[in-house]
Order: C-alpha cells, then structure tokens, then sequence
C-alpha cells in the first residue's frame, strides 16, 4: 500500500514540473509508465494535469459565435432581436440545439421534470460533488442573443478548451442549461433554479398557474416534451451539497467593465429584488366639474407614492440600494376623469437584506400616510416576493482572480445588480459569477453585444476556474 501510494505521488508530481507544452511532451511516455504501474498494483492511476499556461486553453471563438448567430435564429420575433418564450416552439427547438451541443462534446445529457438540462464530463473520482456551470437562453420579447446564452455556449466551450488542453477533471464538471429564467410566460423569474433549490411554495403554485392564454403550466410543459410534469415537482429540488461549486458566465449587463476597459468582474454579491403591489382607490369625478379642494384623486396618491419610493432609497445612504416604479395604471384612464384607482408595482433591491428591507417599510408606511393625507383607500399593500440576496463564495471568488492573474487579464470586484438563476443555485451549494463586458451596459434589447475577444476571454477564465475548483 505504501510502494502504491508513493508511485502516485511522484506520477501526481510530474504534472507541475515545467511548463504544459513539455507535460504534453512527456504524456506518451508517462501514458505507459501508468500502465505499468496499474498492472503491478492492481489499482487504477490518473494523472490530473493542469491547465498552467495560456498556450494550453484555445478557444474556438469563430465556432463559438457562430453558434450564438445559430441559436439567436430560434425566435418569434425578426432579427436583430430574440424572442424566445418558455415551452414555446422555438424554444423546443432551441433546446434540441442545446442538447445537441453537449453530445457533440461528449458529454452525458439529461433532463429534469421542468426542463432543466444537464451535460456531465466526468470526473476520475465521479463519486465526489460536482462542479456545475451554466445559465439560461430564454429571452423575452425583442430583445437580444447574449444575455444568458453565453453562459450555455460559452460554459459548453470551457468543457471543449479544457479536453483540448488534456485535462482530466477529478471531481466531474456539468453544465447546465435553466429553464424560465425570465418571467416573460408565466410571471416568475428564474423558475428552474427555484424548484431546483427547493421551492415547495412555487412547486404548489404552478399547479394553479396560468399564462396570457389560459394555458396551464403542465400543459405547456407537455406540448414541450415534458409530460412526466404531472404536479409533483419535488422530483426536481436538490439536497444541499448536491454540487460542490456553481459557476455563472454572464454578460455584465451594466456599463462599468466597458467604460473602465476591464476585462473580467469578480461578483462577490448579487442584490435580490422585492416586489411590492399597491392599490389606492378614489372616488374619481369629471375633470372639469369636480372642484380641487373635494377630490379623492388615487392617480395624485400614486404619484406622490412613487416619489416617496425615490425618497427613501436615496435616504438608506448606500449606492447598492435601488428602486423603481415600473408600471403605473389609471383607471378609468381618461383624459377628462380624475383616477378613481391607481395600480403600481414597485421593485427595490440591495446586496443587504435587511437595508431593503427597511426601505419597504418606509415605502408601506408612506402609502398609509398618503391615503390618510388624500382621503383615498389603500385597498392593497402587497409583497409578492422578498427574496434573500447571496455572497458568492470567497473560494469561487479566490479561484477566479487567480485564473485572471494567470491569464494576464484584468479584473474588478463588483455586484449583480441584476439577478441570475446563480442567486438560488447558492442555496444549493457555493456559488460564483464571472462578469464579461458588454456594449454601453445593454441589455434585454436587440442592440444587446458583447465582442469575441470579451467572449473568450470569459470562456478562458472560466474553464481555468473550473479546473481548479474540480481538483480541490
């Protein structure tokens, strides 16, 4: 046992002597020392070698965007832009490309009761947690082809980039392609990563859930190719621990990596929404008639609200903290009627929960006053969801400027404001994000771009990172 364990130190050892190039050279005779070796003790041996120098990781970029090109075809809307809802035609379509994509790399495909889809490489200790990397290639309407499928494509390249440097992985690595992360069908976000990280609340609420057409959730899952989604989805959460690590590519999504000329963001926190729904209602009247002093106007009650949600997110003294009233109705919605109700939909968000947090019950407290002040019925205050933010993991961190440092690539530590299926995957396991720059911070429009070399250089830094959280 000793005579065994000392011959795999010294075969381990060969790896870090000298550069790749002369590893390469070497690995024909290494190769039957190996055979050897096994033969005399019996026991299989392998040999992890590392990726240590740029010569050895070679993205293939002209296949790569050609696929992104190939992929962005699989819309319902002209190009430049994407449209590419959940369980749609295209999408189904979409994902048999996706699928083919893995098998092409050898990897193992399998899918889940959702949609999610999973290729596996691997690993010589296959027992071990995986390494998972990967996001998601929905797209809302008219939008653009990099937001989520570079990191699908570019997740399938760093497998490519780590096979051609002879690497062999010794935990397995995976990627995974998210079901739904947009909101666009059926109003929730990020909705494979949920159930994958155990959501009962939402496995239970897409039994009554519906789209614009009244199509029912497992029925459009069905007409998509997934008709073992018959209402128990807790076939799809994970355990804790099921993965070891989870990488995310993504375009940045924000102007400052391109405006700074830096070529990879390190996230080290994603902030994470809450979304707030309120009602006023008033007793509306004839614009002319109706005399300023006697009103119950709920538009003017709105309106003061959304300012008042301005108010106290600038008050909470930290650029991290974020509101916006996205959507704003009147009814009856007339020119000449005062508003007899007023609907708005709030969205806060901060990398701190409880900062945020502190701003909702600013917010809801406003409303309250506003309706006393304007003698209007608040008849709806509603949090719809209040999901925690996540810390990446400093070891997926750590792991990621060393691969930029080693690919002489410069870096920034940064936030999501933005937030990705990787927000949920963290309650799985630890999790990091690799930000790449993208054109003047679009995104979620046809214009949406990142270049080639921004694209490889992403692709790099990933597949380094990925070898090193497989051989720890």
């Amino acid at each position: 046992m000793a005579l065994r364990f000392s011959l795999f130190i010294c075969v381990f050892s060969l790896c870090f002597i000298g550069d790749f190039s002369a590893i390469s050279a070497q690995r024909d005779d290494e190769d039957m020392t190996i055979k050897t070796m096994e033969e005399f003790s019996g026991y299989p041996i392998h040999e992890p070698i590392y990726p240590n120098s740029l010569s050895s990781l070679s993205v293939n970029s002209e296949s790569l965007q050609k696929q992104i090109d190939e992929l962005a075809t699989f819309s319902d809307s002209p190009a430049p832009s994407v449209t590419r809802i959940l369980y749609s035609e295209k999408d189904v379509l979409a994902r048999r490309y996706i699928k083919n994509l893995m098998e092409l790399s050898g990897l193992s495909v399998r899918e889940d009761a959702v949609g999610n889809i999973f290729g596996r490489w691997n690993g010589y200790e296959p027992e071990l947690a995986p390494v998972l990397t990967g996001s998601h290639i929905d797209a809302i309407p008219y939008s653009g082809k990099y937001d989520g499928v570079v990191g699908v494509l570019g997740a399938i390249e760093a497998i490519n980039v780590l096979k051609r440097s002879g690497f062999k992985p010794k935990r397995s690595l995976e990627v995974i392609m998210f079901t739904s992360e947009e909101p666009t069908r059926f109003g929730i976000s990020c909705l494979g990563s949920r159930l994958l990280a155990g959501s009962v609340q939402l496995a239970e609420l897409l039994k009554k859930t519906v789209d614009g057409q009244n199509i029912s959730f497992f029925e459009a899952a069905k007409f998509a190719g997934y008709g073992n989604a018959k209402g128990d989805l807790s076939e799809v959460f994970l355990k804790k621990g099921s993965y070891s690590a989870f990488v995310e590519l993504h375009i940045e999504q924000g102007p400052i990596l391109e405006k700074e000329g830096t070529s990879i963001g390190v996230v080290t926190a994603i902030a994470a929404p809450a979304s707030i729904k309120v009602t006023f209602e008033g007793n509306g009247g004839h614009a002319g008639a109706a005399l300023m002093p006697e009103r119950n106007d709920a538009g003017l009650a709105a309106a003061e609200l959304a300012l008042a949600v301005e108010k106290h997110v600038l008050e909470s003294g930290s650029i991290d903290t974020v509101g916006t009233v996205g959507i704003l109705k009147l009814h009856p919605g007339a020119i000449n009627s005062i508003p007899s109700m007023a609907h708005l939909e709030i969205d806060t968000r901060d990398i701190d929960e409880s900062r945020r947090n502190l701003v909702i019950e600013k917010i809801h407290q406003s409303a309250l006053a506003i309706a006393k002040k304007r003698k209007v019925i608040l008849s709806e205050f509603e949090i719809v969801n209040q999901d925690p933010p996540a810390l990446s993991d400093e070891s997926i961190t750590k792991a990621t400027e060393l691969a930029c440092q080693e690919l002489n690539l410069t870096h920034k530590k940064m936030i999501s404001r933005a937030y990705h299926d990787s927000l949920f995957m963290a309650r799985i396991s630890p999790m990091g994000m690799i930000f790449i720059p993208c054109y003047k911070g679009y995104s979620h429009k046809p214009e949406e771009f990142s270049s080639v070399d921004d694209i490889a250089n992403g692709v790099k830094v990933l597949a380094l990172t990925l070898a090193k959280l497989s051989l720890s």
